[in-house]
C-alpha cells in the first residue's frame, strides 16, 4: 500500500523555484512545482505508510530553507 499526499507550501518572497528544486531531490517526492496563487509550491509525495509520510514531511520537506508554511493534504480513496 502506498500513502500519498499533496503538500501546499508558502515560501519567502522570490524563493519558490529554489524551494521546488530542493524538494524535488527528496526521496519520496514524486512532483514539486512552483506555481502562482495562494501557495508558491505544490508537492506530491508518497510513502509506504502514514508514519513514514509524516516523517518525510516534518523531517525533510519542512526542513528546506525558504519555507514559511506548509499544508499537507493526504489523498483519500473512499
Amino acid at each position: 500500500m502506498v500513502v500519498q499526499a499533496y503538500i501546499l507550501i508558502q515560501t519567502d518572497v522570490g524563493k519558490a523555484a529554489e524551494v521546488a528544486a530542493a524538494i524535488a531531490e527528496i526521496k519520496g517526492v514524486t512532483l514539486a512545482e512552483d506555481v502562482t496563487g495562494p501557495y508558491d509550491v505544490i508537492v506530491r509525495a508518497e510513502a509506504s505508510n502514514v508514519d513514514e509520510l509524516g516523517r518525510l514531511v516534518v523531517a525533510k520537506v519542512q526542513g528546506v530553507d525558504g519555507i514559511t508554511r506548509t499544508l499537507t493534504c493526504p489523498v483519500v480513496h473512499i
